[in-house]
């Protein structure tokens, strides 16, 4: 087996790892990313149905990192306005069938949009394509990880081929991360017992750069629009339900989008395929081991309700990467117990309370029960009303730094 040491080797190579591996680039440390896909599954992302919104502070780290910049201008999909509607998508002209919808724009800047919808594949593509300017980030794939280890001076890592000595390991893999289990960091998963369905479907009327949310009973549709004329459809089932929509014929399931969305975008056509996902939520316990730690989903792997998950992982990957850089430009050890303190604490800091206040709001808004649809209308009946409360939520959703 080939030895390599590094600086930092960091475990997967998708958008966290990337992301992270970007964020120490200029540094010249010697980064080192292992994954198990191939190199041309890593070069050449493929469309997986999933659409990233992402906030101003995303978009902030990413043109620092160089990376936004790779965006074609038609990839970029401006989201002007949010609604989250709770129940039946009836026609809200007659009052029998009208249901509350919370609203949350821009107060600052009308014009300004809240955040920005772009492809999952598009980000990773262009991640990758940043990756590849910098000598010092090195790749290794089809890379199966059998042990990691850390120590007082070094962190192992074993692959199929490899034995890989770093100062530290991070690990970037999933948020069922096998490598989190290696080093005995034990986390919580939270299973909805539900399958996300996603694709792109044109359609006639227009989608008016709004993001809706709709927590109908026994499913959630979500509308995130992209160009003109198309959007990304979400919807959210549970599994035997979901196997009956995506094997539906094509003429069929077009249909049946209308019907769930009451409408709105008018006669609609799907052109991609129906993409399926299974939702469970995780956090883990730790974030940090010694001379380890986890950013991304291995740390926190969120709902997509908010719309936060690839956010929050480039928030764990510039907030590592931050306390890395000080401590080499104090002339320290890039993976000592404080600098990987402080990380956790922040991290933690931002990460705990919106994973349990989502998953306390899927939990309200997924539950049928008589209480629970009262509830769910009063608390949008007042968070309509409380302005401090749509401000607070409106800055959560840009991020603007």
């Amino acid at each position: 087996m080939s030895t390599k040491n590094v600086d930092v080797a960091i475990i997967g190579a998708g958008p966290a790892g990337l992301s992270f591996a970007l964020s120490l680039a200029k540094s010249g440390l010697q980064i080192l990313l292992v994954d198990q896909q191939s190199l041309d599954s890593i070069a050449k992302p493929q469309l997986d149905g999933r659409d990233i919104a992402m906030t101003h502070l995303s978009k902030t780290i990413l043109s620092e990192l160089s990376v936004w910049q790779r965006f074609p201008e038609e990839v970029v999909h401006p989201i002007k306005e949010a609604k989250v509607i709770n129940g039946p998508l009836g026609n809200e002209k007659h009052s029998l069938l009208k249901t509350p919808a919370l609203h949350f724009e821009r107060q600052d800047d009308a014009q300004a949009p809240l955040g920005y919808l772009v492809a999952n594949h598009q980000i990773r593509q262009a991640l990758y394509d940043q990756v590849c300017e910098y000598d010092n980030i090195e790749m290794l794939t089809e890379q199966q990880v059998n042990y990691v280890k850390t120590f007082s001076n070094r962190g192992v890592i074993e692959t199929s081929d490899y034995v890989v000595n770093a100062s530290l390991v991070v690990s970037a893999d999933s948020r069922f991360s096998t490598t989190r289990r290696m080093m005995g960091l034990s986390a919580k998963m939270k299973d909805f017992g539900k399958v996300m369905i996603v694709c792109n479907m044109k359609h006639t009327l227009s989608h008016e750069n709004t993001a809706q949310e709709c927590f109908q009973y026994g499913r959630t549709c979500a509308i995130l629009p992209l160009g003109k004329g198309f959007s990304s459809i979400v919807i959210t089932v549970p599994a035997s339900e979901a196997k009956r929509l995506t094997d539906l014929p094509v003429e069929e399931f077009n249909r049946q989008a209308e019907s769930m969305l009451d409408g709105r975008l008018g006669e609609m056509e799907l052109i991609t395929e129906r993409h399926s996902y299974p939702l469970v939520g995780v956090i883990s316990d730790r974030f940090i081991a010694k001379r380890f730690a986890l950013i991304g989903d291995a740390a926190v792997g969120m709902h997509p309700v908010t719309a936060h998950g690839y956010n929050l992982g480039l928030r764990s990957a510039d907030t590592l990467a931050e306390q890395i850089i000080k401590a080499q430009q104090g002339g320290k050890d890039i993976a000592s117990s404080w600098v990987l303190h402080n990380y956790e604490v922040r991290h933690q800091l931002l990460s705990k309370p919106l994973y349990e206040a989502t998953n306390a709001i899927v939990e309200l808004y997924t539950n049928d029960k008589p209480l629970a649809r009262i509830a769910r209308k009063a608390a949008l009946h007042i968070g309509n009303q409380f302005m401090p409360f749509k401000h607070a939520v409106t800055h959560r959703l840009t991020q603007i730094r």
